[in-house]
């Protein structure tokens, strides 16, 4: 016979991100990007090229950008992943010269820089590869506690400064991992109904070593 309460299956409804400009904070790892975007419409070019590992705060900045924009811009996220392929490509060379002749920009994001994407067509290459590209960075140790507290308060959790600390201490150091991170917590922290201390983060933390 077992003894303690069971854990209930939580039920993923989801959470809403806060995507604001007021919500977005700015370090040294991504200061360039929110420049370029406070900068638009003068870019001096048709377009805008935002790179960066996944979770970095490029779809953040998209969302920013199209409420700046209004409508007068058009953004590509996770652009990389429409290159090498002949019909996306053809629609995007199509739209890139439309939104040229017009006036309007494009904003695009991706992983890595242009230069690296797997394109076929040579002019779209040479249209995309002569925008300005801008990275965003690996996190620095304060913009990492803000993104932790962020993302627990994106899903209305309150946890104290030393969980956040004890999970900077210990947790890998990017966006991505970050993100899953948190997920995971408040998914035990439901099922369990207890609050995000220290001991249900170190478990979490000691599975993921398994």
């Amino acid at each position: 016979m077992t003894s303690g309460q069971p854990s209930q299956l939580p039920f993923d409804l989801g959470h809403r991100e806060a995507f604001t400009r007021e919500d977005f904070w700015v370090s040294s790892s991504n200061a360039d990007a929110v420049s370029w975007i406070d900068r638009w419409p003068e870019w001096g070019a048709p377009g805008l090229v935002i790179y960066g590992a996944t979770g970095c705060g490029k779809s953040h900045l998209a969302h920013v950008f199209a409420t700046l924009s209004n409508g007068r811009a058009h953004i590509f996220d996770d652009a990389d992943l429409l290159v090498g392929k002949p019909e996306s490509e053809e629609k995007l060379f199509h739209l890139y010269n439309a939104f040229t002749e017009t006036g309007r920009h494009l904003l695009l994001t991706g992983k890595t820089p242009p230069r690296d994407w797997p394109f076929i067509l040579p002019d779209l290459r040479s249209r995309i590869q002569s925008l300005p590209a801008v990275q965003v960075g690996a996190p620095d140790d304060h913009l990492c506690g803000i993104l932790v507290a962020k993302l627990f308060s994106d899903r209305q959790i309150f946890v104290p400064q030393e969980v956040v600390q004890y999970i900077l201490s210990r947790a890998e150091r990017s966006f991505g991992a970050l993100r899953r991170l948190v997920g995971d917590i408040d998914r035990l922290a439901l099922s369990r109904k207890k609050p995000v201390t220290i001991p249900l983060v170190k478990e979490i933390l000691q599975r993921d070593l398994l």
